[in-house]
């Protein structure tokens, strides 16, 4: 496979992931704020913080409110991780290697691009009819990937650029309610600290498989570690790691006899840890801790997939190399790294 269409399928699912989890995001948060004071900024400001995006808010929106929020991160043109730039960037790669993915995966995305575009009708719905049909549209897209699309190389590199996405953003927003919203002692246990953790569940859409695998009440342990560490929920860092080894594998062939290279070690070398570590070890050592080093890991195994695979337009500066291992609040997803330069969101 050209190392120029795995880029692309690698990065067309990045951001239609990307784009599902800020709608989910965006809609679970119009609810809680009902049970907030008018004006408060509460659910809306660790949005920001989760996607990373902290500073171009600030720059863009000084002391912006929940309206300034839901524009920067739905349809804001100088937020290069909005929605509609989201949706655009997958589209114009998915344009570029339409020979490879499938007529209906094409329309799919081309349909949602088009409504966003397009469609005055869209944007006159009330929000939460907007983030809804965006959201649905978006899992539709990973159906008819997932009904379409023959198991080869296309098939692993999408499968990559989905779990990577999903990884990151299931970390950061436990990081973010677990670490920058940890509420005050006296609040620990109340009623809104418990629908702060209803809200994060339903923020990973995990609401409901979490009541149904835990015999137990909603609290922090409970949900850091469905979160982090269940071998079955599609959205825990577990089962993405598992999903990415099994990927790399396949990507890789028959290995070349000798010492495993750098990514390999560092896929292997993940997927232990967060496969045979307990949740009282980690919250004993520091959460927040641990899901930053996941998150450098995570910016490494990134880097090396793009350095190993894909086609590197020009050489980054050296000064850039520490910004890959930034955690939270300004990880490498934060800004998009377009597929080929063409694909870069106007």
């Amino acid at each position: 496979m050209l190392s120029r269409v795995a880029e692309s399928l690698y990065w067309i699912n990045r951001y239609v992931e990307r784009a599902e989890n800020i709608s989910r995001f965006l809609e679970v948060s119009e609810a809680m704020a009902l049970d907030c004071p008018p004006g408060s900024a509460e659910p809306w400001l660790p949005l920001i913080d989760a996607s990373g995006d902290r500073e171009l808010f600030d720059k863009i929106f000084p002391g912006g409110g929940p309206e300034e929020v839901v524009r920067f991160l739905v349809q804001d043109p100088e937020n290069p991780s909005s929605i509609v730039n989201c949706v655009d960037a997958a589209r114009e790669n998915a344009r570029q290697i339409r020979e490879v993915i499938t007529t209906e995966m094409w329309e799919q995305l081309n349909d949602l691009h088009l409504t966003l575009l397009e469609s005055d009708q869209f944007w006159r719905l009330p929000s939460q009819e907007q983030l809804h049909e965006v959201r649905k549209a978006c899992q539709l897209f990973y159906g008819i990937t997932d009904a379409t699309l023959s198991r080869d190389l296309s098939w692993q590199f999408s499968k990559l650029g989905r779990l990577v996405e999903r990884a990151d953003k299931t970390s950061r927003i436990l990081d973010v309610k677990y670490y920058l919203l940890l509420p005050s002692p006296e609040e620990v246990g109340g009623v809104l600290d418990e629908l702060q953790w209803i809200s994060l569940l339903r923020s990973a859409g995990a609401y409901q498989m979490f009541r149904q695998s835990q015999q137990q009440g909603i609290t922090p342990r409970a949900v850091a570690e469905f979160l982090l560490l269940d071998p079955i929920f599609p959205r825990s860092v577990r089962y993405c790691l598992e999903g990415l080894s099994k990927a790399m594998r396949v990507i890789r062939g028959n290995p070349v006899p000798g010492p495993p290279d750098d990514l390999e070690c560092l896929t292997g070398r993940m997927l232990a840890t967060w496969s045979y570590v307990r949740i009282d070890e980690l919250i004993s050592q520091g959460l927040h801790e641990a899901v930053d080093r996941f998150q450098g890991d995570l910016n490494r195994l990134h880097a090396l997939i793009e350095t190993n695979y894909f086609v590197v337009a020009s050489p980054q500066p050296e000064s850039d190399d520490s910004a890959a291992t930034d955690a939270l609040p300004s990880p490498y997803p934060s800004t998009i790294v377009p597929v080929p330069p063409a694909c870069a969101p106007a």
